[in-house]
């Protein structure tokens, strides 16, 4: 399994969500630039961010995070700090293995958004208020509610013990290439194909406990392994056990 071999601290520095837990980032898009940092062997300091805080982020360019920063220069979304990342750093492992790999994650990249985060967010999204501050849970509330045309979070969620079973239908083409190989990347490490998924299964593990997948499942046991990759750092981060 992939170790993490850290360069010294290169003056970067990672705007990530938290909640009242500062310890606990949950976003997906962040675990995915969290990742992606690891493989390459660097560190980024933490700077935690809330939902609130946009004012905090506003000079970088951004109202969302992920947001980079490499001596104070900001990079913003975590597609396009993965792609800094290879770019700037390229005397590390490579995330994508190449052009061609690169070509692909960014379809795997349109994929962990909607079928990933998409098919998750119903099912876990009256939980993550409890995670937050009463201001943050106030304003994730009101914002997401207003996508599910004034439903309730609780209402939106109230389906998820037979939303599962069609989330974990649509993960049938990843299973069966999970049955083929290891990584959705390939090879016998992952690789940044494989982050951009994972960090939808590690965004729902931080914030709820409701169980996503079966243990026999060929998706649980590629999450397993990322959750041990990079010394488990996945894995030490406070999370609940499903």
């Amino acid at each position: 399994m992939t170790e993490r071999m850290e360069l010294p601290f290169m003056s970067l520095k990672l705007f990530e969500l938290v909640g009242t837990d500062a310890s606990r980032p949950f976003s997906p898009y962040c675990w995915r630039t969290r990742m992606a940092l690891a493989h390459k062997g660097l560190t980024a300091q933490s700077l935690p961010w809330r939902f609130t805080e946009k004012s905090v982020i506003a000079p970088h360019g951004s109202e969302k995070v992920p947001v980079l920063l490499h001596h104070n220069k900001p990079v913003v979304d975590s597609w396009t700090i993965a792609n800094y990342l290879e770019d700037n750093f390229p005397d590390r492992p490579s995330l994508f293995g190449g052009e061609g790999g690169r070509a692909m994650a960014r379809m795997i990249n349109a994929f962990g958004d909607i079928a990933i985060v998409g098919g998750i967010f119903p099912l876990i999204v009256a939980d993550i208020p409890n995670n937050l501050a009463e201001v943050d849970a106030a304003y994730f509330r009101q914002s997401r509610e207003a996508r599910f045309g004034g439903k309730s979070l609780e209402e939106v969620m109230a389906g998820r013990d037979t939303g599962v079973v069609a989330f974990r239908r649509s993960l049938e083409v990843m299973r069966q290439t999970l049955k083929k190989q290891p990584f959705i990347g390939g090879g016998a490490a992952p690789n940044y194909a494989d982050y951009i998924v994972f960090g939808g299964f590690q965004w729902a593990r931080v914030v709820s406990p409701f169980k996503l997948l079966e243990a026999d499942d060929p998706v649980y046991v590629w999450r397993e392994k990322l959750l041990d990759a990079f010394d488990g750092m996945a894995r030490k981060s406070p999370g609940h056990k499903v």
